[in-house]
């Protein structure tokens, strides 16, 4: 993610273009998280679908305030010993003028605002699909804000905002695969180690409930994923985007070949899930290599994303944790993997000189990346066991056993995601019937 923090004394002139290309880039972010939505809510039984979707809907209107009130400054104002940042102009966006640009860009301070804020928006949304079925939807709109203020901001400043440790380190990532997909998979560990296993884990089947909900779902991840990838250059001007575009591409149809592949071999069929499943690890793995290395580095980090988190989403049953959705398995996973193979396929030739082991090197940029991949990982993993902790001993996080076996949606949404009230209707005239016009209907139907 191309990134600075201080509005510029003689910044270059407005482009239109670039202006408008990031404002289409912002819209693709944003549909990602109904996509999120989708994908998660078609993964549940059916009692916890309007559950799942608000669990990320509702992401949209907490992080906007939040990102508007204070975030924004944190994450990229100015920088205060690497580990936060701060602008008080920036607070409730009050004193930015609608011609400021981002420094040493050709676009508007607010649209560099607004693509940040989609950012911020799904990352806590990532989470809660490790959750499923058992958290209590007051708590989660609790933990959001609180993980957003506590963990996500300044992760972000860490990676992306000039001054943050990472970014002046020289951690790669160009559009969050540490700040992102390892931050929200780290927490979504952390908290399920907190609050427990769903009634009836490893013994009840819990099986999605609408495949094709989560193909859509996958499918608007990856139409969005062009902008969360591509944008993140921040313009137009010299390749570095359209290459992220392809690599993007390439590498999410290797790691959903590869998934299938394994889950052929290991279990003897091509799922749909698999399918879905082994898109989004490409898409995560790409995420923060896409800039760095080749389309055929791409091949490579997508085809070895898919199967390592194929493998690794059958880890909650060998070690008992219960990750609902394999959040952790495909976007901690998936996130680790690409960060840390920036250090082996960076070709020197895309969004920076950094060169990985495979092209002359050495081990520099690797070394460089596991700092960044582990600190992030592990301080999102105890802040996060921390934050629902503390919620748990006092507001409480899930919901009461009796609740959860019935259905979280009608417990707390009062609500269910498909009525079939009036399909009784036939049956019922059919029981009105003349005794000889019901024995013919029945003849019929054998």
């Amino acid at each position: 993610m191309a990134a600075a923090i201080t509005l510029a004394a003689e910044a270059p002139k407005l482009s239109s273009a670039n202006t408008g290309f990031m404002l289409i880039c912002s819209a693709l972010v944003l549909i990602m998280t109904p996509g999120l939505a989708f994908f998660y809510g078609g993964m549940v039984r059916v009692k916890s679908t309007l559950n799942m979707l608000m669990m990320s809907f509702i992401s949209m209107g907490i992080i906007t305030i939040l990102w508007v009130l204070y975030g924004f400054s944190l994450a990229f104002g100015t920088d205060s010993g690497g580990l936060i940042g701060w602008n008080s102009d920036w607070v409730g966006l009050s004193n930015i003028g609608l011609t400021d640009l981002w420094d040493g860009y050709t676009i508007p301070v607010f649209v560099f605002m607004v693509f940040q804020m989609m950012f911020a928006i799904i990352t806590p949304a990532l989470i809660s699909g490790a959750l499923a079925d058992r958290v209590k939807f007051s708590a989660w709109a609790l933990f959001v804000a609180l993980w957003a203020t506590v963990v996500y901001f300044p992760v972000a400043h860490w990676v992306w905002g000039a001054g943050g440790w990472a970014f002046e380190l020289g951690v790669i990532d160009f559009a969050g695969g540490t700040a992102v997909h390892i931050n929200a998979g780290a927490a979504a560990l952390g908290v399920i180690l907190v609050i427990g296993k769903r009634v009836g884990f490893k013994k009840d089947p819990m099986r999605p409930h609408s495949l094709p909900l989560v193909m859509l779902g996958a499918g608007l991840l990856w139409f969005g994923w062009f902008g969360f990838n591509a944008g993140s250059w921040l313009g137009n001007d010299d390749g570095v985007g359209a290459l992220m575009f392809v690599n993007t591409q390439v590498a999410t149809a290797a790691a959903m070949l590869a998934w299938l592949v394994y889950e052929k071999i290991r279990h003897g069929a091509f799922t749909t899930l698999g399918a879905a499943s082994g898109a989004v690890a490409g898409l995560v793995a790409i995420t923060p290599s896409g800039g760095a290395v080749s389309p055929l580095g791409a091949i490579a980090v997508g085809a070895i994303a898919g199967l390592l988190c194929a493998m690794a989403v059958g880890l909650k049953y060998k070690f008992g944790y219960d990750d609902s959705l394999d959040v952790v398995g495909v976007h901690m996973v998936g996130g680790i993997v690409g960060s840390l193979l920036i250090g082996f396929f960076a070709t020197g030739k895309g969004q920076s000189d950094a060169e990985g082991l495979f092209y002359g090197g050495g081990l520099d940029q690797f070394w460089k990346q596991c700092a960044g991949v582990f600190a992030v990982l592990a301080y999102s993993l105890v802040a996060s066991a921390i934050l629902a902790f503390l919620l748990d001993k006092t507001i409480g996080m899930r919901v009461s056993e009796d609740d959860e076996i019935a259905g979280i949606d009608q417990a707390e949404h009062a609500e269910t995601a498909y009525d079939f009230s009036g399909a009784g209707g036939g049956a019922a005239r059919t029981t009105a019937l003349p005794t000889a016009v019901a024995g013919a209907n029945k003849k019929v139907d054998a």
